[in-house]
């Protein structure tokens, strides 16, 4: 995904393609704080969930723009129009990979008990 954000005047095929990266990247981060948590002793059984619990415990720091994330991540998945594809590469570049690379940072720092 970071590769992407290096374009700047990426084309429609190139932003398709950050938009996929993002899905990619989302799922496996979700599925990361879900993982997490189980292995901290929570049961989460989605991904909205998961990025509450990840708040409630410090993991992540805004919630609210995961929630958003995931709810893109959705749209994304089952639509796509030019708008929509500009809105959500703006936000992949200035919010989500951001966030993304928080999370990395914090269980890269992260020492297990």
């Amino acid at each position: 995904m970071n590769e992407g954000l290096n374009i700047s005047s990426p084309s429609r095929i190139e932003q398709a393609g950050l938009i996929q990266a993002f899905e990619m990247a989302f799922e496996l981060a979700s599925k990361l704080l879900k993982d997490f948590l189980v292995s901290e002793g929570f049961d989460v059984a989605t991904p909205r969930a998961a990025i509450k619990q990840t708040f409630q415990n410090e993991i992540i720091q805004d919630g609210e723009l995961w929630l958003v994330a995931l709810s893109d991540r959705n749209l994304t998945t089952h639509t796509y129009n030019e708008s929509t594809a500009d809105l959500v590469v703006d936000s992949i570049t200035s919010k989500y990979s951001p966030m993304i690379n928080e999370l990395i940072a914090y269980l890269d720092a992260y020492e297990c008990d």
